[in-house]
């Protein structure tokens, strides 16, 4: 069962992980502000109309939490988003992704300090493993490499924390659905960008895209808007609301990988010491996944033998009830 709902946010970093080149190729032709906003008008528009057709027209009334989903979404959406395209302007892709790997132990201390919850030693111990892997693979064993990121890096380090705050509050929401969480904070952080991106325009910090480069961009811009910025996060809500914010997190090691992946596939070639990193990462995930499946199962030490009736489990994250897939599908 668990590792069905694996499935969700494995789905969405390699989506995550082969967009940072895309992203990096466009910014080429767009400024990283005009090109997040109208990324996210359109997947906005898209997430709207699901919800729509899945839900009706009460799905978009917040219900009492409008001001947590807003302040979300402005920081999920338009703060992540902004921050990394920002940070591509700076630094290569493989090098801007390896900061996603910090994504489970910020959101574990995320969780630390607002829900007092302390991190598994066993989550925390396999999140820097995996960690470990993934600087193998980006820096080739040479730590030393770590201190070329600069302006790039810091502007990602803030990126992460932004999102490690959105996944966690993604949690704290079980009265909505995957796709109506994603869907009002997305629109509540594309008002955001929208407002951000026409002042940079106005002020004369960016330029507003020609028809032409719009165009230019179209086949990345597709691949932003529908996969990785619609289906991936509803995949990653999904299993952030199936698997918990902690373990769903701990995915996010593999983005860096999977953007070593893309960019070997235009050309580069890897080494032992960076295929080694690979191999731990995805040891580290497997391990953490049969972990968390034998916690499962495994009754409490010293548990009195169940009695008749139904079995009491103890429930720390609200399943999802939608399926991004089964949405996308209607």
């Amino acid at each position: 069962m668990r590792s069905r709902h694996a499935a969700f946010p494995l789905f969405a970093v390699l989506s995550w992980g082969v967009m940072f080149p895309v992203l990096a190729n466009a910014l080429t032709r767009v400024d990283a502000l005009n090109l997040t906003t109208a990324r996210y008008v359109l997947a906005a528009a898209v997430l709207v109309a699901l919800l729509l057709a899945r839900e009706g027209w009460t799905a978009l009334r917040a219900d009492g939490r409008g001001t947590e989903a807003v302040l979300l979404g402005v920081v999920g959406f338009a703060g992540f988003n902004v921050l990394t395209n920002l940070a591509l302007g700076h630094a290569a892709p493989q090098q801007i992704a390896l900061f996603a790997a910090t994504t489970p132990l910020v959101t574990q201390l995320v969780r630390w300090a607002r829900d007092g919850v302390r991190p598994r030693p066993a989550l925390l111990g396999l999140s820097l493993v995996a960690l470990v892997g993934v600087g193998l693979v980006i820096t080739r064993g040479r730590l030393d490499g770590l201190g070329q990121f600069g302006v790039g890096g810091l502007l990602m380090i803030g990126a992460v924390i932004s999102w490690a705050i959105y996944t966690h509050g993604a949690s704290r929401f079980p009265e909505y659905s995957p796709l109506r969480y994603t869907t009002l904070t997305a629109v509540a952080g594309t008002v955001a960008m929208l407002a951000a991106s026409a002042v940079a325009d106005l002020t004369g910090l960016q330029h507003a895209p020609a028809a032409a480069d719009l165009v230019a961009v179209a086949p990345q811009l597709a691949y932003a808007v529908v996969v990785a910025a619609v289906l991936a996060v509803l995949a990653w809500n999904t299993g952030v609301r199936r698997l918990g914010a902690a373990d769903a997190a701990l995915f996010m090691n593999l983005v860096p990988v999977t953007t070593f992946a893309v960019q070997t596939l235009r050309g580069y070639r890897p080494g032992t010491v960076e295929l080694a990193g690979a191999a731990l990462t995805i040891a580290a995930l497997v391990a953490a996944n049969l972990a968390g499946r034998a916690r499962t199962a495994r009754p409490a030490a010293g548990a009195a033998p169940a009695a008749a009736g139904p079995a009491r489990v103890a429930v720390t994250d609200h399943p999802a009830v939608v399926d991004p897939v089964a949405v996308a599908a209607r």
